[in-house]
C-alpha cells in the first residue's frame, strides 16, 4: 500500500544554508491489514516520514507510493485520516460544531452527516463536552477531539502522531479499543509514537528509526532474542537464596523478597526451578521493560 524506495530527505538550514539530512536512504512496505509502529528518538525523521506520507514534503532521493500514486495525488483522490502531533483548532469552536465541519472536510456525505458526528463524539467521550468551546478542553480532551476529526472518514489509511498524548490512563486503555476497531484487511493504520508500550501492544511491525536511519523493523512479538540477557524483577514470599542460583542478583531496596535479576529466559526458567524445587514461594516475575523497549534501546546505541 506505502511504499518507501531508498527515501532520502535533506533540508536546506535558514541561517548556515548548511544540507541537514532528516532521512536517509529509508526502504519500507507497508501493507492494508497492518499497524504498523514508528518509534525513535527525538530528531529521529518520525516527522519527515509522515511528511512525505501525506505529500506534504517530496523525496530529495527516491520514491515514496501509495497504491502506485504518488502522496499528493492519492490523498487528493481518496483522503487519509490524519491526527497531527499538536491538536490546533480555533479556541472559539464549539465541540459538536468543530466535529460537524471537520465531517464536512473529510468528504462525509450530508445525508449521514448527523448519526457520524454523533457517533465519533460518543465514541470518544465528548458527549458532555459538546457545547463547550476548544479553549474550555483539558489536554487530554482536546487529544480526543483531534483523534475524532482523524476518526470521522472511512478512509483506507489513518495516520496518528503521538496519539495518547495528553490522554489519562483511563482513555490510553479506551485507545487500543479505537485501534481494534479501526483495523480491517483493506485499512493500514500508522502510528508515530514515543510510548513503546503502546506500541508493542497494537502494533503489528514497529519501524525504529535513528538520525534518519531505518534501524530495524520488529515483527509481533519479537524483539528481545532468546539467548539475550534481560532485567527481571522476580519476588518470593519468604526470600530465598536467590543470589546463589543468580550470581550478581541484587535485592530491591525497601522491598522485602523482591530481587532484581539479569539472566536470559532459558537462565530464568532453570534457576526459578532450581528456587521452587528448594520451597521457594514465587509472587511475582516479570521483565523489567519490554521486548520492544529492549530492541529499541539496542537499536539506539548501534
Amino acid at each position: 500500500m506505502i511504499r518507501f524506495e531508498s527515501v532520502s530527505k535533506t533540508y536546506t538550514a535558514l541561517v548556515t544554508r548548511r544540507r541537514v539530512p532528516a532521512l536517509a536512504d529509508f526502504s519500507m512496505e507497508m501493507n492494508a491489514g497492518e499497524v504498523i509502529g514508528i518509534a525513535g528518538p527525538n530528531g529521529a525523521g518520525k516527522s519527515t516520514l509522515i511528511s512525505l506520507v501525506l505529500g506534504f514534503l517530496d523525496p530529495t532521493v527516491g520514491r515514496v507510493t501509495i497504491d502506485g500514486k504518488s502522496p499528493r495525488t492519492y490523498v487528493e483522490h481518496f483522503g487519509i485520516g490524519y491526527l497531527t502531533e499538536l491538536v490546533t483548532l480555533p479556541p472559539t469552536w464549539k465541540v459538536a460544531p468543530a466535529l460537524r465541519r471537520m465531517a464536512v472536510l473529510s468528504g462525509v456525505a450530508a445525508a449521514e452527516l448527523d448519526a457520524r458526528v454523533s457517533a465519533i463524539q460518543t465514541e470518544l467521550g465528548l458527549d458532555e463536552h459538546a457545547a463547550k468551546t476548544v479553549k474550555q478542553l483539558s489536554k487530554g480532551n482536546l487529544q480526543r477531539l483531534g483523534l475524532g476529526q482523524a476518526l470521522l472518514g472511512e478512509f483506507d489509511i489513518v495516520v496518528l502522531d503521538e496519539p495518547t498524548h495528553g490522554l489519562d490512563p483511563l482513555w490510553t486503555q479506551r485507545f487500543r479499543d479505537v485501534v481494534a476497531q479501526l483495523r480491517r484487511p483493506d485499512r493500514l493504520i500508522l502510528i508515530a509514537s514515543h510510548n513503546l508500550d503502546e506500541l508493542e501492544r497494537l502494533a503489528d511491525r514497529v519501524a525504529i528509526l535513528n538520525k534518519g536511519q531505518l534501524q530495524r523493523i520488529v515483527e509481533h512479538g519479537e524483539g528481545t532474542a532468546p539467548m539475550s540477557a534481560m532485567s527481571w524483577r522476580i519476588a518470593f514470599e519468604e526470600s530465598p537464596e536467590v543470589a546463589a542460583v543468580f550470581p550478581g542478583a541484587k535485592p530491591v531496596e525497601g522491598r522485602p523478597g523482591v530481587w532484581r535479576v539479569s539472566a536470559t529466559r532459558a537462565q530464568m526458567s532453570v534457576g526459578l526451578s532450581l528456587l521452587l524445587a528448594g520451597g521457594a514461594i514465587l509472587v511475582e516475575c516479570a521483565p523489567e521493560e519490554s521486548s520492544l523497549e529492549t530492541a529499541f534501546r539496542a537499536a539506539v546505541q548501534e
